[in-house]
């Protein structure tokens, strides 16, 4: 293994993260920070040291998913036994497109059940807590774990390299789709419109207002992507739809006295 490898994955995540964090921070935390505040999830922001406290440990999880990522794709006798292939026609156009759902619907799950064991007494304080100092979460909070809990998120890349053919359009791809998601979830302001969350699919779909909960209260919400397991495990917080609700109110109120 070359480590000039490793560099250049912990490179790719970081920057990906670094752009992302930087656009939507600049944009909601700065450039518009007084016209968007009274639109906020909660309407105080961060203090100074949150913010640098959530840059700290999102570099140490990113120099973590890339030590996860180079060992299992740049090690021989380990990417040997993956399913990791290279050549599309391999498996053909038809499963390609059709692993990002299958990706989709397997990290959902893998999070929602990973999320519930992290908030375990055993494992909430020692580890889980450090991404819950951040009770007001900012975009950077996104990646903000303890080492330990970085490594059981990577572990999906191990789930996924195991189990299904990837090629490394999935993982680049799918990933990328996953961060975006991750920073709005941390975002600080719900951009669904209002009454998506009564709509058909939004019922089932996890938004900004729904995992900021989730950091204020510390308990129910447990979900990444969609509802489905909350609402199938009984998880969601009964007072979801009224804070969401509340939330988007403040926002059509702002555009009438614009």
């Amino acid at each position: 293994m070359q480590f000039s490898n490793y560099f250049f994955l912990f490179s790719l995540i970081g920057l990906r993260y670094l752009v992302l964090g930087a656009v939507c921070f600049f944009i909601w935390y700065v450039l518009f920070k007084k016209r968007l505040g009274p639109l906020k999830i909660q309407l105080r922001f961060p203090k100074p040291a949150d913010y640098l406290r959530e840059m700290a440990f999102s570099v140490l999880t990113i120099a973590i998913f890339a030590f996860v990522a180079f060992v299992l794709l740049y090690n021989d006798a380990v990417r040997q036994h993956t399913r990791f292939y290279t050549n599309i026609n391999e498996h053909g156009r038809w499963y390609f497109f059709a692993a990002f759902p299958l990706m989709f619907f397997m990290h959902d799950a893998y999070f929602y059940w990973m999320h519930r064991l992290m908030h375990h007494p055993a494992l909430f304080k020692a580890v889980h807590l450090v991404h819950h100092r951040s009770v007001n979460p900012s975009p950077w909070a996104a990646y903000a774990f303890h080492p330990l809990e970085a490594l059981v998120e990577a572990g999906i890349i191990v789930v996924f390299l195991f189990t299904i053919p990837i090629h490394k359009f999935h993982l680049g791809l799918f990933f990328m789709f996953m961060i975006i998601y991750n920073v709005y979830g941390h975002l600080g302001w719900e951009l669904y419109p209002k009454g998506f969350n009564r709509t058909w699919v939004g019922r089932w779909v996890n938004t900004s207002v729904n995992h900021n909960q989730h950091h204020q209260y510390f308990k129910g919400n447990y979900g990444l992507y969609t509802l489905i397991w909350d609402r199938w495990m009984g998880t969601l917080r009964p007072d979801y739809d009224q804070r969401f609700e509340e939330v988007k109110s403040r926002s059509s109120r702002a555009r009438v006295l614009q």
